[in-house]
């Protein structure tokens, strides 16, 4: 059996790609590294934690020793790197752990990686490198899209770390070879999302008829994909992806938070007025739109699900799973 290490398999991408990944390549063992910080979690994983053919080892992308010893222990196939600190505003309260997470963890990692693979000569081997459309920046109208070519305008430490590692992976493959793809997916949603992003938040708050806070006016738009459509990109891209490309992953449907919001709380038969404007984020974002074309020409790629479907389906599995929501 083939090896794949994922690190930051008990976060929310994460680990809804280990379980997919699973369930459609039998051939392969799971290596989940995880640092189990406040947004991962081992529950999200539970169903799975018997599988013989998955294994939870504890470790920071950072550590050095550790990952050597990973590498070393179970000589993966096949890496993809979900770990990172993702949430916006945290990243605008303390850039540090950002820096530190995102720029030189994923350093560490990949140094730690072109070491042990390179003995080989990377024969038969492959990194992904899993990142965001932030690293783009801001749209400042209705009509232009990001492409794989667009420059790198990151407006918050989180995106600006996010480009940073972006850079490194590129630079490890000019350089050295090591043979990375990167995707960059638009914002993804779906069962065991960390209560303070977006979605998991508007549902929390209406359940609970709660005010739902909404930055600004409200009108900043994004791109939004169920997250088991990204995990199926991202196995696309690291089975027919080519070493050096990127390939933005992005469902095509957008809406405003406010539209958001509104969405939620009609389908659970709340009041609109429940939502409540707050100060706007610092350097907040308009828009962020891909242009996936090169994902679904080159890697056969196409959504399954489509936004009203999967964010009833989402609010169901909220519904159902309150207490793990509020656990969180």
């Amino acid at each position: 059996m083939k090896v794949i290490l994922v690190t930051g398999g008990a976060g929310f991408i994460g680990s809804n790609f280990i379980k997919y990944f699973l369930e459609t390549q039998k051939d392969f063992i799971v290596i989940n590294y995880d640092k189990l910080t406040y947004a991962g979690n081992l529950e999200n994983l539970k169903e799975i934690e018997d599988n013989p053919q998955y294994s939870f080892v504890k470790g920071d992308i950072c550590d050095a020793k550790k990952i050597k010893k990973v590498l070393k222990k179970y000589n993966p196939d096949y890496i993809i790197n979900f770990a990172a600190e993702s949430h916006v505003d945290r990243s605008i309260d303390g850039p540090l752990v950002f820096v530190q997470s995102n720029v030189m963890g994923t350093l560490n990692l990949l140094q730690c990686v072109h070491n042990f693979w390179s003995k080989d000569s990377y024969n038969e081997k492959r990194f992904l490198q899993v990142s965001t459309d932030e690293v783009y920046g801001s749209i400042e109208n209705d009509t232009d899209y990001f492409t794989e070519n667009s420059n790198l305008l990151p407006n918050s430490p989180y995106s600006a770390t996010k480009a940073g590692a972006d850079l490194l992976v590129r630079a490890f493959f000019v350089t050295y070879g090591l043979p990375a793809i990167t995707t960059r997916c638009c914002n993804n949603y779906g069962g065991y999302q960390y209560r303070e992003k977006f979605i998991p938040t508007c549902i929390a708050k209406a359940i609970n008829d709660e005010p739902i806070p909404i930055y600004g006016d409200g009108l900043n738009v994004r791109e939004w994909i169920h997250v088991l459509d990204h995990c199926a990109a991202i196995v696309k891209a690291l089975f027919s992806g080519i070493p050096g490309e990127i390939y933005n992953i992005g469902s095509g449907e957008e809406v405003s938070n406010i539209e958001m919001a509104k969405i939620i709380l009609t389908a659970l038969g709340k009041p609109q007025d429940a939502i409540k404007k707050v100060s706007d984020r610092l350097g907040h974002d308009k828009r962020y739109a891909l242009d996936s074309s090169k994902a679904k020409n080159e890697l056969s790629w196409s959504c399954n699900y489509k936004l009203n479907d999967g964010i009833a389906q989402t609010i169901f599995w909220y519904m159902e799973n309150a207490k793990w929501l509020q656990c969180n």
